[in-house]
This record gives C-alpha cells, sequence and structure tokens, in this order.
C-alpha cells in the first residue's frame, strides 16, 4: 500500500467510523483520523485494514460544506487525486480535492461498497439473493397470509380465507354454524390483508366479554398484536394525538364502548381505517320502523371503511329484516330494496337447479342453457356456455361464480353447517326427571296469580324459574340452594364424572353465584363463575382456572353470556341448569363445546321439574325441534310460528298429553319441511358458495407440502448461523434461540432477551403453547428478511472459481437487480408488480451467462476469499468492471419491459373484472351510478402510469476470479 498524507481511506472492518484522512506517516505506521467520528487509528502499514477511496467518472461526490458534485474526469495531483465536474447546486464546473470530500460518506452502492473494499463474506451474499427470491415467491404465492396461523387446516376455514382474504376491501358476512370457527376465519382473513399490504389499519369491534378473547387469539394465532381501547386507554391517548385511534394501528373495542361513548365514536369514525370487523353481528338489529342505537352507529362507522367483516353464526336470529339489512351494510349496491330482496328468495330454487346442473358432468340440456342465459342476461355468457357444453371446467367455474355473485347473497355471504363437514361428534342428551319441591310449589301457588297481567313471553319466562319466585315470596336473601333437589342432582353428578371437565350454563349471574358457593361450602368442590358482573380479567382468569390441566376447576358456572364466543371444547360434558325461550341461544350453549376439533361425544345434561314448565320446554326442544342431538337451523322460525301455543303451555305448566303432544307433532313436521325447504333452496347456494367445491380439500394439501419442504427451516437455521443468534436442540422438533454478544445486529426480529422458543412443526405448535410457529408468514422470518433486504447486507462479494478448464484470472461478474414500482398505498400495486430479482451473470466479453448456469449450482462451484485479498482483485479489475456494469443496465432495461407487460396485462384483467362486475349489477339496480363504475377507470389509469414507471437498482454484486489452487 502507498501512503501519503491527505489521502482518503476507509476502515475495512469498522465501516460505521466514515471517512478517514491520513494525518501521520511514522516508520512503518500510518494513522488515520476520522473526523465523522472523532477517532485516530494507528495501523501498521503492512497489514492496515483499509481501502483508499476512488470515486469514478459519472459519481455524485459531497464537499464538506454539503455541495455535490458530479465527477467528468479524476486529475492526479501527486499522491492525491483532484475530481473535476459540474455542481449539482449551482451548475457550475468546479474542482474538489480529495483531502475535501464529506467525511460522513457512506458507500450505498454496491458497486461502490466493492471497490472501497467493504467486501461482504461469501454467505452473506448468497443470503441476501435467497432472501430476495424467497421475497418474491411469497408476494406472488397465493398462500400468503394462509400458512402461518396456530391452527389446524380444516378445509372450509382455509377456503373461505383464501376466497375473502385475496380481496380488496373485501366486505363479508361470515355465518358458519357455531362451533365452524368464525373468529379463526375472521383472523385469517385479517392475517392476509395485512401481510399482503392490503390492509395496515383495522378496527376490531366486539361484545365487552369477548375483547380478552380476541386479543388473546389474535396474537396466538396470528401473532397481530391488537390494542384494546377503552375510556382509559382514550384518555391517555388523547394526550398523545388530537384523534386517539391515530396513535395505533390495530385496534380492538367493545360495541357497549363505542356505542355508548359519543366522544370516542366520533374520533373512531373520522379516524382512517381499511378494515372494520364486527363479531356477534346480529346485535345490529332493525326493523322497518325503527333500527337500533348499535345498528346506527355501526352503519355510520363502517360508511368510509372499504372493508367490512361482520361475524354471526345466526344471521336471522333477530328477524328477516334486520338480516337484510346487514347485507346491506356490505353491499348497498347488491341489496337495495328488501321487497326486491323477498322476491329474489322466493326464486332460489330455480337457481340452485342451475348450480346444480353446473356441477354434473356431462352436456347441460336445452332447459339449463336457457335458465341460466335468462338468469345471466346482463352478460353475454354465450362464448363460455359454449365452452362448458364442451367440458371446460374453468368455464362452468366462472359461470357459476356470475351465478352466485348476482342472485342468492353471492360474494358476500359464507355459511357453513355441521351437516356439511365431518370431523363433528355426536350429542347425547341426559335428561333428569325430578320432583318439584313443596317450597316451590306453595311459593307458585300463592304468587301465581299476583303477577299482574303480561305479556305472554313474560309470563312463560316466569314460570321457568321456580326458584326467583321463591325468592319473590321468601325475598331476596332466601336460599333456595338449601332444599332445590337439583343441587344434590349437581353434586351427585360431578362427583361422579370426577376426573371429566363440566361446563354449567344458566340464565342468571346470581344462580351461577349461589351454586359455586354451595358446591365449595358443601363438598369442597372446586368450581369457577363467569358472569357479566366480573370484569374482563377476572372473567379470563376463571376460564384459565377452569382449562388449566392440574389444581384447577372441575367445573365452570356460566350465567347466559358464557354461552357467547368462548371455546371449551376440552370438555364433553354440558350440565343446562335452566334452558332458554330463545333456541338460538340453545344452539349457542350447545356450541361452547360441540365444536370443531371436539374429540368427543358432547354429553348434554339437563335437569328439569317434572310436570311444570321446564318439562314444556324440554319437550318443545327434544320433540317438536329435534334442538338437543342435532343442529337447529329452523328454531327461531318455528318458535315464531308456534310461539303463541308454546307461550300459552308453558305459563300454565301444561304438559298433559292431549294438549302438548299435537302442538309438538305439528312443530316436528313443519320442522322437517323448513329443513328440506331450506336444503333445496338457499342453504344449497350458500354450501355451493362456502364449501370451496374441491378447491378447499386442494389448498390443504398445498399448504401441507409447504409445511414438510424444508426450505424454511434450511434458511431460518442459516440466516440464525450467520447472524449469530444461538441455537439450542430442544427436541421434539423444537429450537431454544436466544441472543448473544456476538451478533450481526444488537437486536434479531422477535428474539427476546431470554430467548424464545421456536418450531417449524405445525403438530408441535397446536400441543406446545409455548413453542412460536415459525412459518414463511410468521413475523421473525419477515423480520429477518426485511433486516437483509433493507441494507446493504452481503451486497458486495468477491470468491474464486476453481477451474482448471478455464486460465487462471479469468473473472464473471454477477449483479443482482431489484425491478421495483412506487405508488400511493391505496392503489396496491404489489399485488400486480412486486419487488423482482433479476440476476445477470456477465463474461469478461459482456455475454449474459445466467439462463443456462443457475444460481446454485455455480454457487456451490465457488469458495471464499479473505477481505484483503478481495479487496485488491476488485481494485485490480475496476477499470474492466465498470463497462461490465454498463452492459448490465442494458440488459437488464429489455427484461424490465417484459415484467413491465406482464403486470400491466394482470391489472388489466383484474380492473376488468371488477367493473364487469359492477356494470353487470347496474342492469339489476338502477341505483348504481355511473360514477362509481368510472372508479375503476381511474384505478386503471394511475395503476398503468406508476407501473410504466417502475424502477430498477443494482442490489448486490459480486465478482467471481478463476484460480487453479
Amino acid at each position: 500500500m502507498n501512503f501519503s498524507l491527505g489521502q482518503r481511506w476507509i476502515s475495512d472492518t469498522e465501516s460505521d467510523l466514515g471517512l478517514g484522512t491520513i494525518v501521520a506517516l511514522e516508520g512503518r505506521q500510518v494513522t488515520i483520523l476520522f473526523p465523522a467520528s472523532g477517532e485516530n487509528r494507528v495501523y501498521s502499514m503492512q497489514e492496515a485494514p483499509v481501502t483508499r477511496v476512488v470515486f469514478n467518472q459519472g459519481d455524485v461526490i459531497r464537499h464538506v460544506e454539503e455541495w455535490e458534485l458530479q465527477v467528468e474526469h479524476i486529475e492526479q495531483q501527486g499522491d492525491l487525486l483532484c475530481y473535476h465536474g459540474t455542481r449539482l447546486d449551482t451548475s457550475e464546473k468546479t474542482t474538489l480535492k480529495e483531502t475535501f470530500l464529506d467525511h460522513f460518506i457512506k458507500f450505498n452502492k454496491p458497486q461502490d461498497r466493492l471497490f472501497a473494499g467493504q467486501v461482504d463474506r461469501f454467505d452473506r451474499y448468497t443470503l441476501r439473493y435467497q432472501t430476495w427470491q424467497h421475497q418474491f415467491n411469497r408476494q406472488q404465492s397465493h398462500l400468503k397470509g394462509v400458512v402461518g396461523q396456530r391452527a389446524s387446516l380444516i378445509p372450509h376455514q382455509l377456503y373461505i380465507a383464501d376466497e375473502v382474504g385475496k380481496r380488496f376491501a373485501p366486505r363479508v358476512l361470515l355465518s358458519d354454524e357455531v362451533g365452524l370457527g368464525k373468529t379463526i376465519e375472521a383472523g385469517m382473513i385479517l392475517h392476509q390483508q395485512i401481510l399482503t399490504g392490503r390492509a395496515n389499519r383495522v378496527l376490531i369491534v366486539v361484545p365487552e366479554n369477548l375483547q380478552h378473547q380476541w386479543l388473546v387469539e389474535m396474537l396466538r394465532r396470528f401473532n397481530l398484536h391488537f390494542s384494546i381501547f377503552d375510556e382509559e386507554r382514550c384518555d391517555e391517548a388523547f394526550a398523545d394525538s388530537p384523534n386517539v385511534f391515530d396513535t395505533e394501528q390495530l385496534v380492538l373495542v367493545s360495541l357497549e364502548f363505542i356505542t355508548k361513548k359519543r366522544r370516542w365514536f366520533e374520533q373512531a369514525t373520522l379516524a382512517d381505517w381499511d378494515l372494520l370487523v364486527i363479531d356477534e353481528a346480529h346485535h345490529l338489529t332493525i326493523t322497518k320502523e325503527k333500527p337500533s342505537t348499535e345498528y346506527l352507529r355501526m352503519a355510520e362507522l363502517s360508511q368510509d371503511i372499504p372493508g367490512l367483516i361482520l361475524l354471526t353464526a345466526t344471521p336471522d336470529q333477530l328477524g328477516h329484516y334486520s338480516h337484510f339489512a346487514r347485507l346491506q351494510l356490505l353491499d348497498p349496491d347488491r341489496f337495495y330494496d328488501y321487497d326486491a330482496f323477498v322476491e329474489e328468495e322466493s326464486r332460489y330454487q330455480l337457481v340452485a337447479d342451475a348450480a346444480n346442473q353446473l356441477l354434473q358432468d356431462g352436456a347441460l340440456d336445452e332447459k339449463g342453457q336457457s335458465i341460466l342465459v335468462a338468469l345471466l342476461k346482463e352478460t353475454d355468457i354465450s362464448t363460455l356456455l359454449n365452452n362448458a357444453q364442451n367440458g371446460d371446467e374453468v368455464a362452468k367455474q366462472e359461470i357459476l361464480s356470475m351465478l352466485l355473485d348476482r342472485h342468492g347473497t353471492g360474494r358476500i355471504l359464507f355459511r357453513n353447517s355441521r351437516s356439511g363437514i365431518e370431523g363433528y361428534p355426536s350429542r347425547k342428551l341426559h335428561s333428569y326427571p325430578i320432583e318439584l319441591p313443596k317450597q316451590y310449589k306453595t311459593a307458585m301457588s300463592v304468587l301465581g296469580s299476583m303477577g299482574g297481567i303480561q305479556s305472554p313471553e313474560k309470563s312463560a319466562l316466569r314460570a321457568l324459574f321456580p326458584e326467583k319466585i321463591f325468592q319473590e315470596f321468601e325475598g331476596e336473601g332466601s336460599g333456595w340452594t338449601a332444599f332445590d333437589p337439583r343441587v344434590d342432582w349437581l353434586i351427585d353428578t360431578l362427583k361422579s364424572l370426577k376426573h371429566e371437565k363440566v361446563l354449567l350454563i344458566c340464565a342468571q349471574a346470581q344462580t351461577a353465584i349461589s351454586l359455586e358457593q354451595i358446591l365449595r361450602e358443601r363438598e369442597a368442590i372446586k368450581a369457577a363463575v363467569f358472569h357479566e358482573g366480573m370484569s374482563i380479567v377476572e372473567r379470563d382468569r376463571a376460564a384459565a382456572f377452569f382449562a388449566d390441566e392440574y389444581n384447577s376447576a372441575q367445573v365452570l358456572l356460566c350465567s347466559e353470556i358464557g354461552s357467547e364466543g368462548r371455546n371449551f371444547q376440552f370438555s364433553h360434558h354440558l350440565v343446562l341448569f335452566d334452558l332458554p325461550l330463545n333456541p338460538d341461544l340453545l344452539e349457542q350453549r350447545i356450541g361452547r363445546l360441540d365444536r370443531i376439533g371436539q374429540k368427543f361425544d358432547v354429553n348434554i345434561h339437563v335437569p328439569y321439574f317434572e310436570n311444570t314448565a321446564q318439562e314444556v320446554l324440554l319437550r318443545w326442544y327434544q320433540d317438536g325441534l329435534d334442538a338437543f342431538e342435532s343442529t337447529s337451523s329452523t328454531g327461531q322460525l318455528l318458535y315464531k310460528e308456534f310461539s303463541e301455543e308454546l307461550l300459552e303451555l308453558i305459563s300454565e305448566h301444561n304438559c298433559d298429553e292431549d294438549s302438548l303432544d299435537p302442538v309438538l307433532e305439528q312443530a316436528a313436521k313443519q320442522n322437517q319441511v323448513l329443513r328440506s325447504q331450506m336444503e333445496q333452496g338457499r342453504d344449497r347456494l350458500l354450501e355451493l358458495h362456502s364449501s370451496g367445491q374441491g378447491q378447499a380439500e386442494r389448498l390443504v394439501k398445498e399448504i401441507e407440502q409447504l409445511d414438510d419442504d424444508v426450505i424454511l427451516p434450511a434458511y431460518m437455521i442459516n440466516a440464525f448461523d450467520i447472524f449469530g443468534v444461538n441455537q439450542e436442540d430442544k427436541g421434539e422438533n423444537t429450537i431454544i434461540l436466544k441472543p448473544t454478544e456476538h451478533m450481526l445486529n444488537p437486536s434479531f426480529p422477535c428474539l427476546k432477551e431470554e430467548g424464545i422458543t421456536v418450531t417449524f412443526d405445525r403438530t408441535t405448535a397446536l400441543s406446545q403453547e409455548d413453542a412460536h410457529f415459525v412459518s414463511w408468514d410468521h413475523p421473525m422470518v419477515q423480520g429477518t428478511m426485511d433486516m437483509i433486504c433493507d441494507d446493504d447486507f452481503g451486497s458486495a462479494s468477491v470468491a474464486l472459481l476453481k477451474n482448471k478448464k478455464l486460465p487462471v484470472g479469468t473473472f464473471f461478474v454477477e449483479l443482482i437487480f431489484i425491478a421495483e414500482a412506487s405508488a400511493p398505498k391505496a392503489l396496491q400495486v404489489g399485488r400486480f408488480l412486486p419487488p423482482t430479482p433479476i440476476r445477470i451473470l456477465l463474461d469478461k466479453a459482456g455475454n449474459n451467462l445466467a439462463e443456462n448456469v443457475a444460481f446454485d449450482a455455480f454457487n456451490n462451484q465457488l469458495s471464499a476469499v479473505g477481505r484483503q485479498t478481495a479487496s485488491k482483485l476488485a481494485n485490480a479489475l475496476q477499470s474492466a468492471i465498470h463497462p461490465l456494469i454498463t452492459t448490465a443496465n442494458d440488459l437488464v432495461a429489455s427484461q424490465l419491459n417484459t415484467i413491465q407487460t406482464q403486470a400491466q396485462q394482470k391489472m388489466l384483467d383484474v380492473m376488468e373484472d371488477e367493473q364487469s362486475r359492477l356494470s353487470a349489477l347496474k342492469a339489476i339496480n338502477p341505483n348504481i351510478r355511473d360514477e362509481e363504475i368510472a372508479v375503476f377507470d381511474k384505478q386503471r389509469t394511475e395503476l398503468t402510469t406508476h407501473i410504466a414507471k417502475a424502477q430498477l437498482k443494482l442490489d448486490a454484486i459480486r465478482l467471481i476470479v478463476v484460480t487453479h489452487e
């Protein structure tokens, strides 16, 4: 090395010191001052780990006074360099001596780092290129967002998540029956929307008692960190922002809070959200005469939010008009008039028949063709029909999609039922007739005629709870548990099931509290209570006490609040201490245990007082609706039809066979008729739309193949090694990761100071709650890839190729370019043109060998070289490499044109499909405005412009030199 005072050098080992200046030469030592960091370094001249900084023609360099110069030519003045060129701020011709170069210089371009001696280790360059490939593959994969959930691969859930999650601003109603996993489906949709960039700001609105469950589920299953906003949190956040909801990206609030607190509701409506999720959406009720406050608030909130997801297992629970109104929230263009909706429902059988014909093998008959043409008259389907007649399955699926979209509830409603899904246990009813105690008889006799004039429903409800009547008679403090024979029955039942978990649900919180007290005092039975009078944290603790395997509660005593949302499928014994009048509430109660994934038959235990209102209601559910041992999808309709007779029988405790049996027989017959009608008409459409018609099973197989692939574990373990993360094999497919003092970065994504346990195996993750399930969707994987791609890590490297067939000194230059388009976030240009790596491999003559020489095969023949030797090779070949970079720029430009053309075509296809759909719906619904359709023209124009302006950047460069040693 030739050193001279005033020359500028950079440290190979401490690049963060900035640009150094030689200030002293003494004997065999050189002293370099680094003004940017205020540090001095003294090196041996023979082994100094530094590289002379030399810029080239065309480079832009900075003066210490912060003006910039574009280099036009370079002059050697003694041992110093003098750069001549044009100042960028004044356009004047001027000169900049190397002594006056900016001390804070940083080499961002790969070629500058290579020539400045900032050469990366061989394995880091390899990891960088592999990372870009993985990034691109994940961006393009239709499985992105549906592989990383800590959940079993259940076909219908995966299909719905995939179908909805890939939509831009989805607006859907998830109404699978109780226990089919709507929360998981919603989480998977959110996960996919967030990972793909389609949504960044999400608001979830749930009943207050489900807040913490959602918070935990989103974090545990999907690694989504939501924040609960209540009065206290909003008051704190107001100090940081005029709009408290701007302080977090992912927010969770209760329906009660957002409905009752007008101040915070208004701020929520003014915040900019991409997606709104509302759980238990049947609480949003509306009649033709009067909408509920909850409905009005959510209608206003959702009005300007692009995406909306509603969840309810009972869409018709509170009336058909309410159901229509919720559909109208989702798609006012499609559901614009209730009367038209009712009339359309009457034709569902015709649509279902047409759909069935499409699904059958063979050609459609003339009648079937004419029906399809009539149903889809807004669109010319002649070509598609002709292709379908010739066995084209894609054409059949396209016609079917159009049919489901424009008739029935189409794209926005998903509902799967237990009858169409395998893997469910049986339900077994165990009913226990008990004689009514004399204390209740006396109270009911005395107060029976003192209830005053009440509605039939209130009279029936009063008759169902003799303990409440007794308390009216004796006073609120009376101890009904001291003599009620159901208490003895409960104690005996718990003793007989002493090794089993038992869930008990009753209507009133006070009933649960009284039962817990008597169980504790009389038999020391460990029990937990769960009711609306408890705080959210207290409820979660009670649920955890019940769920724990060791030293925990045998029984959880819930008020009605326990029948919404919670999952207790680890138990298979359900005690219904009383029965609700609402059949949907009964289904929700049973659904706490009867869920997909339940491994045992669900035993339903119902004690009842014989010859009372309780027996009437039990027989109504058992003999009239078959609601205990089968899912009741018709319960609400039958209750409305028979409510007058039923409520009268309950109020009068009338168990007389001559009075009760005819009502139950009629109800049972009507139940069969209604179920048959649902299966033939609307439910068939929903089944076709929600089940995925074979696509769900294909998704499961694809994800299973991805789970079994070793590419991800190999990639991440390599990254752990390179970044210096300590790994300990814990066994059972798990690894303990811990930070070390020698890590390249002071922090590694998702790695805690105390370390974490990870697994790449889904089954292990499901059985071991403490192990993070590391998939392509996990934030640790994405964080690792971002850490590599967003920095200059591995962007410049030198390697040796041992090949005696080639002359020593032969060299190749490998360059990695990235094609990417910048656009406003709302356009989601990444759907069509994600950052795309392009590899160029040039020999010294400028021939591109990349297509014939695969990266991995070539990389395996290369070997690493020391930093000093690498720096010498790069400097020696610098003049020959520069023109090759120019050649590579020309070659890659033509590839960019192809990438842009493909992206443009993909974008046009998507825009055209959406615009065609809206145009077809306009023929049905005149309320759709021309301006709404014109929005797609605007998006198409903007996307075309941004894709056309896609840029290329040189991301990494590697010099390969042939050696025979």
